[in-house]
């Protein structure tokens, strides 16, 4: 695997920590009638969401450039 899909995996899964992260906080907000907090970590959950699945497809498309095939014959 390229250095550069490696990256991409990383920062997919460092977005997704994150996602979760503000979610978890969303919950205990809201929980605690903090409702404008709890909107708040949401939408930053959201945008951290973006970021993953765009370093989740950069990394299919570099798969794909480096191998030739989005899915393994064995699979």
């Amino acid at each position: 695997m390229s250095k550069h899909t490696v990256e991409h995996h990383h920062k997919a899964a460092e977005h997704h920590e994150h996602t979760a992260r503000h979610h978890k906080e969303a919950a205990k907000h809201n929980e605690a009638g903090k409702h404008e907090t709890a909107g708040h970590h949401a939408h930053l959950a959201r945008g951290h969401h973006e970021h993953a699945m765009h370093h989740a497809a950069e990394a299919a498309k570099a798969h794909i450039e480096d191998h030739g095939k989005a899915i393994p014959a064995h699979v």
